[in-house]
C-alpha cells in the first residue's frame, strides 16, 4: 500500500494572503495545492505535475503546479469567490461547478508530456483527484484534503492524506485500510486538534505495519523573477511595446500564481523591443 499525508497550514495560509482569497476560494486553492503536492510525491526528479480545474460556477478554475520536492504555486480564477456556506460549511463544489479536471504531467526529458481529462465529479477537490488517479492513470486511491478557516478568514489548519492499492496487496489488508480511511475524520478537524502527518499515516496504517518513511516540506514555491518577467514582455511584440514605451508610463507585470508585481519603466521597456 502506498500512503502519503502532510499538514500544510502554512503553505495553504501563505497562497491565500497572497490571493488575498475569500473563505471559499481560499479552501478551494489549499485543496488542490495540497492534492498536487501528494500526486507529485511521487514524480521523477524534475518532472512536475500540473492540475486544472475549470468549472461553470464562479471561481472558474484552479491551476496548481507541484513537483516532487514538495514545491508547489497556484492560483484561483477568481480569488473572491464566496458562494453562501451550505450546511454550515463553505461550499466548494458551488464555486467551482461542473466541469473538467485535467492533469498534466511533465519532464525536461520526456518529448511530450503526458495529459489526462476526466469530468469533475463533485467539485470538492478531493474525490475528483481520487476520480482521476482511478480513471486516468488505474490507480484506485482514496484521497481526503481539509482546510478550516477561522471566522476572521484566516486560514488555520490544513492537511490531507493520499492512499492507494499496489497490485499485490492482501483482501484483509485492502478492508482495514478502508475502515481506517472512513473512520480517521475530517483532516482539517485532526490538525486543529495537532494532529501531525505522521500521526496520521499512523492511523491510517494501524494494525498493517509500514515501512521507512520519506519526508519532504511543502513549500509555497515561485520561480518567477525580474528576468522571466522581462522575456515574457518581448513576446508583447515590437508594435505594442512601442506604444508603451512612447507614453511614458511603467508596464507593471503581476505573477498569476504568486501575485508579485514587478513594475518596468518605459525607457527600459523600449530597450526590449527586438531588432528588427
Amino acid at each position: 500500500m502506498l500512503v502519503r499525508a502532510l499538514v500544510a497550514t502554512r503553505l495553504v495560509r501563505e497562497a491565500a494572503q497572497r490571493h488575498g482569497a475569500f473563505p471559499t476560494a481560499a479552501a478551494a486553492l489549499g485543496r488542490s495545492l495540497m492534492g498536487a503536492v501528494l500526486i507529485a510525491a511521487g514524480a521523477k526528479d524534475e518532472e512536475t505535475v500540473q492540475l486544472q480545474f475549470r468549472g461553470d460556477g464562479p471561481l472558474r478554475s484552479l491551476t496548481v503546479i507541484a513537483d516532487a520536492a514538495g514545491h508547489v504555486r497556484g492560483f484561483a480564477g477568481d480569488p473572491k469567490a464566496h458562494p453562501p456556506p451550505r450546511d454550515g460549511k463553505l461550499d466548494v463544489a458551488a464555486a467551482l461547478g461542473r466541469g473538467v479536471l485535467a492533469v498534466v504531467r511533465y519532464h525536461p526529458a520526456w518529448r511530450e508530456p503526458y495529459t489526462g481529462v476526466v469530468p469533475l465529479v463533485s467539485g470538492e477537490i478531493a474525490e475528483d483527484l481520487a476520480h482521476y488517479l482511478g480513471e486516468s492513470e488505474q490507480k484506485p486511491s482514496a484521497v481526503a484534503l481539509g482546510v478550516y478557516i477561522d471566522a476572521c478568514g484566516v486560514v488555520e489548519a490544513a492537511g490531507g492524506f493520499l492512499v492507494q492499492a499496489l497490485p499485490g496487496a492482501d483482501d484483509e489488508t485492502l478492508a482495514r485500510l478502508e475502515r481506517a480511511v472512513h473512520s480517521i475524520g475530517r483532516p482539517s478537524q485532526l490538525v486543529r486538534a495537532g494532529v501531525r502527518a505522521d500521526d496520521l499515516i499512523d492511523r491510517l496504517l494501524e494494525g498493517v505495519g509500514a515501512a521507512e518513511r520519506a519526508r519532504t516540506h511543502p513549500t509555497f514555491l515561485c520561480r518567477c523573477d525580474r528576468d522571466r518577467v522581462r522575456q515574457a514582455v518581448v513576446l508583447l511584440g515590437r508594435n505594442e511595446l512601442h506604444e508603451i514605451a512612447r507614453s511614458g508610463e511603467e508596464l507593471e507585470v503581476r505573477c498569476e500564481f504568486c501575485a508579485s508585481c514587478y513594475r518596468i519603466p518605459a525607457d527600459e521597456v523600449g530597450g526590449l523591443v527586438p531588432d528588427a
